[in-house]
């Protein structure tokens, strides 16, 4: 820890601040319930140790600190790729997703009554797009962005610096490739195949995509083909496992389980 850690150092400006850093790594990788919570972090009681001083401690170097987040993340991609076993090629995929949290009051930056796909529900909360970088043996994380509902803008959706998820999953993606994190395909669920925008961000960056499709959402083809994943259910007559076009899809899950998934055999 004390390896990795010291390859920050330069992006510091005091030895508190250095020190800060090394306790939440510490507390984000310590095998803790709810290491979201500050307390938990710092490994104090969830709310007799608020006060705690090195509650306080970690409080201030995360919330009025000034360091660059941005900056630690860049070292951290560039660690990433100095290293054979985790770094990046091309065979791989960056994945898009976003994940919300649920938040109450209005004076936290960018929350927001909306969708939280964690709950299920739209509720007031804070939303973050994120990029993921796998290739089926690794992944890992490479950026993230909140998203700012319209109504903190005062001209709403139309004002100039408000940007949708796609856009900014779009932009994200273009980031992660441009700083070496190439891939085969962006790859994202169907939320995002709604947004032309998104589309064409991702062709402008050069970047191949695979994205989900609602039911009734409708995509490019010739005219005598499916255009929905309904039609090309349709177009199928396949009502069970035993149509001999069908292929099987060996999902594996991170507590264990498998599952098999029938799939049509591409043409």
């Amino acid at each position: 820890m004390e390896d990795y850690a010291a390859r920050f150092g330069d992006l510091f400006f005091s030895l508190a601040q250095r020190r800060g850093f090394r306790e939440y790594l510490i507390g984000l990788l310590a095998l803790r319930e709810r290491n979201r919570m500050i307390t938990c972090l710092a490994g104090a009681e969830p709310v007799a140790g608020a006060g705690m001083p090195g509650v306080q401690r970690l409080q201030f170097f995360l919330s009025e600190s000034p360091w660059e987040a941005e900056l630690i993340n860049d070292r951290r991609l560039e660690l990433l790729c100095e290293e054979p076993s985790p770094a990046p090629h091309t065979a791989g995929v960056i994945v898009i997703d976003d994940s919300g949290y649920r938040k109450d009051g209005t004076a936290t930056a960018h929350v927001g009554r909306q969708w939280l796909g964690r709950l299920g529900k739209t509720d007031s909360g804070i939303v973050t797009v994120t990029t993921v970088w796998t290739d089926g043996r690794v992944y890992y994380p490479l950026h993230a962005t909140p998203y700012t509902p319209a109504h903190h803008f005062a001209r709403g959706r139309s004002a100039p610096a408000f940007r949708t998820k796609p856009q900014l999953s779009a932009a994200l993606a273009a980031r992660g490739n441009k700083v070496g994190f190439g891939c085969q395909a962006v790859v994202a669920d169907c939320a995002y195949s709604v947004s032309d925008t998104w589309y064409h961000a991702l062709r402008e960056a050069g970047l191949a995509y695979v994205v989900a499709l609602k039911p009734h959402c409708g995509t490019w083809a010739r005219a005598d083909q499916p255009h929905t994943p309904i039609e090309a259910e349709q177009a199928l007559n396949w009502h069970d496992a035993k149509y001999s076009g069908a292929w099987t899809v060996g999902r594996h899950f991170r507590d264990g389980c498998t599952e098999t998934w029938w799939a049509p055999m591409p043409a």
